[in-house]
């Protein structure tokens, strides 16, 4: 057993009314239940998510300010410059916005900024070269950046450049002066009580605000009937907005959830050349959902931005067709490889060094950096030592006299908040509570470690650093029936915030002896029982010599496997103990 395991309580009384009220079983009513939802009305929403209950694009703070000041460069066909960033939430929010404001009668073009060059977000260094390449811009949009750029934003003003900020990252205090700053954490800060209180579009990232922003802009153009915004659909552009949404792992409730699901139906049919190509690229041939998008789909659009610049991965949503956008879809398959064993080489160094020293009882944050490691990948490196080791975990690495890096913290330690405490320390820093970005001198990294550990330590319990398996019931296996598990589909998709479903049974045993898989016979297929039902279940990574004890609980998701046109239902283990 290497979790925590924590069961929500069951709620009879209350599944038994909602079951009722919905026509749904106990077990998705329990589910449901375990995730906030209680109100009839609102479960339906939830069920059944429609664009239709999408908030208007206006209630966003400043956003009015910001399509007054885009109406008016339009009127003057006055240039725009979107100023957009290297990860996939950043290159589709940006594509999303190209290919809006071209098609609706702006001037615009783009700039991306080079990681290795000219560091994160609107950084004094990316604006200077922005404006080179486009001199005379008096407008620009930052696009997924600048709720932190203070001076940068200031120096922009000096020169008589209007920005405009398009952001979900925290705003700094004193917030940047930019002409527009339309950031849903604003909406977080004027409203008090309960999470419940807040608006369902707090915890959009920047590529549903850039269709939030789409929308705005539609309905103002037909406000002033002009003809060309009269039958503009934005539908289309959701399949964007469900990449950018799922690779940068917000939570996947409110307008997120709409978003997501109708943006995973466009992306099913899309004709989008560029994403055809990525598709074939990354071998998919079945549907596409959150899965594929997080871990195929992704990963690639986001290589050409950790290795170098990410223009290849916005010129392949923006390619006219499969001849163009077929050789740039092998090119970033070929830079996630690359990637790939740039990242395993790194994390098998840093695992490695940790783990020959490593003490629980000290070691509340790692911080780990290296000259020459890639910051490309410090943040991929960052996830994978978390999950080895459950500690809030900082990687750094660079190759000047500044090293930067990237963080990812677990639940309870406000990762963002602890970085404003060692705010002397750092040339820079932003992001969110789960996940930021640092800039430091190497010589403050000792000094940085102590800190954030005696942060943590003042901060975490003992029983936060290990790691909780939640699990949503207690199952018999005669339960977990093809037409159960379509039902429990409903509460898809799942991912950030809308765990995927995760339930135990208890007392069980063998059917049969257990069957090694892989090419290095590291997984195992079993067959378990509870004396009434047998069930067919997958582990993945078990030890040679581990021997599994005679009666057992499982803890596991399950879901319908189809192979030769037959279909089971198939567990896959999370975790097992001794019964």
């Amino acid at each position: 057993m290497k979790y925590r395991w924590s069961i929500a309580p069951p709620q009879p009384a209350l599944v038994a009314v909602l079951g009722k009220q919905l026509g749904v079983s106990p077990l998705l009513a329990q589910c449901l239940v375990n995730r906030g939802h209680s109100e009839p009305e609102a479960v339906a929403r939830f069920l059944e998510p429609r664009l239709r209950s999408l908030a208007d694009p206006f209630a966003l703070p400043n956003m009015a300010a910001a399509v007054d000041r885009l109406f008016a460069a339009r009127e003057r066909a006055e240039p725009l410059v979107i100023f957009g960033d290297y990860d996939v939430d950043g290159v589709t929010a940006t594509a999303l916005l190209l290919e809006v404001l071209r098609a609706l009668g702006w001037c615009v073009d783009f700039y991306l900024p080079h990681r290795m060059e000219e560091g994160y977000g609107l950084s004094q260094d990316g604006v200077e070269n922005c404006l080179q390449k486009f001199p005379g811009t008096k407008l620009l949009l930052a696009v997924d950046c600048g709720s932190t750029a203070v001076a940068t934003i200031g120096w922009l003003k000096q020169r008589g450049v209007d920005v405009l900020v398009l952001d979900h990252h925290q705003v700094s205090e004193p917030a940047p002066a930019a002409l527009a700053l339309v950031n849903p954490q604003l909406a977080k800060q004027a409203v008090s009580g309960p999470p419940a209180a807040l608006p369902d579009f707090t915890e959009l990232c920047s590529a549903g605000l850039a269709f939030k922003l789409a929308h705005a802009l539609v309905k103002r153009g037909r406000d002033r009937q002009l003809a060309e915004f009269a039958t503009f659909d934005v539908r289309p552009l959701l399949d964007l907005v469900a990449l950018g949404t799922i690779a940068d792992l917000v939570p996947l409730t409110g307008e997120n959830r709409i978003l997501v699901t109708a943006g995973l139906e466009r992306l099913n049919v899309t004709r989008r050349p560029g994403l055809l190509a990525l598709k074939a690229a990354a071998g998919i041939e079945g549907s596409i959902g959150t899965y594929e998008v997080g871990f195929q789909l992704g990963p690639r659009l986001n290589a050409a931005g950790r290795l170098e610049n990410a223009a290849e991965a916005l010129q392949l949503l923006l390619a006219a067709g499969l001849a163009a956008a077929e050789p740039i879809a092998r090119a970033l398959d070929a830079r996630n490889r690359e990637r790939q064993q740039i990242e395993r080489t790194i994390s098998d160094e840093v695992i490695g060094a940790i783990r020959a020293r490593f003490d629980p009882l000290r070691d509340y944050v790692l911080v780990e950096g290296q000259l020459y490691w890639h910051i490309g990948v410090v943040g991929i490196v960052a996830s994978r030592v978390l999950r080895e080791f459950h500690r809030p975990t900082l990687i750094l690495g660079g190759e000047a006299a500044e090293w930067r890096g990237s963080g990812r913290s677990i639940p309870g330690f406000d990762l963002a908040a602890a970085l404003r405490e060692c705010d002397d320390l750092l040339v820079r820093h932003g992001g969110h509570a789960m996940a930021a970005g640092v800039t430091i001198l190497p010589d403050n990294v000792p000094a940085l470690r102590e800190r954030l550990n005696s942060f943590a330590r003042r901060t975490l319990s003992p029983e936060q650093l290990q790691p909780v398996l939640k699990l949503d019931a207690e199952v018999s296996l005669r339960e977990l029936t093809i037409e159960r598990l379509a039902e429990l589909d409903r509460l898809a998709p799942t991912g950030q915030g809308n765990a995927a479903l995760h339930f135990c049974a208890s007392g069980l045993r063998l059917h049969r002896p257990p069957l090694r898989m892989g090419k290095e016979q590291q997984h195992l297929k079993l067959h378990v029982t509870d004396g009434n039902d047998i069930r067919e279940a997958v582990w993945w990574n078990v030890p040679r010599d581990y021997v599994l004890p005679p009666r057992f609980d499982l803890a596991f998701t399950a879901e319908i496997n189809e192979f030769r046109d037959n279909r089971t239902v198939q567990l896959k283990v999370s975790d097992l103990r001794a019964a």
